[in-house]
């Protein structure tokens, strides 16, 4: 292969691996805290049964919530908390990461074809060698 096209084909595939490879590094690099629920939008305590029960002392934090057996203590002295005073952060980094999961495998994928082609064009693997014609060995 001339060395212009070898040159031609290497900064090709060369700019196209980047492409996965940045996108695959960004989704890599990211924190994964920043998937909790935002303080502003707290989960009401029944609004979130489908996802997670609070005990206290083997007993549900929705019925001793409704009985007034839980109770804050403060400077100006204690009150019963109701239902409605709870309110609960999840964290989604588990389903984030799960839903990300086959776009990283393919970027992976991406990336692994595209550093082939690059050292089998680097090891001059790929050169024309050119047709030869019927019976010549």
């Amino acid at each position: 292969m001339p060395p212009r096209i070898r040159l031609f084909f290497a900064s090709l595939i060369g700019v196209l691996l980047l492409i996965p490879a940045l996108a695959l590094y960004r989704a890599l690099s990211q924190r994964s805290d920043i998937w909790w629920t935002p303080p502003t939008m707290l989960v009401p305590l029944t609004d979130s049964r489908d996802r997670v029960e609070i005990y206290a002392r083997a007993k549900p934090l929705n019925s001793l919530l409704e009985a007034g057996q839980v109770r804050l203590i403060d400077d100006t002295g204690s009150t019963s908390l109701a239902v409605r005073e709870i309110g609960l952060r999840f964290n989604n980094w588990d389903r984030v990461r799960a839903e990300r999961l086959p776009l990283l495998l393919a970027y992976a994928a991406a990336c692994g074809a595209g550093a082939m082609l690059l050292l089998l064009l680097a090891t001059g693997r790929l050169a024309y060698r050119g047709e030869k014609g019927p019976g010549v060995a």
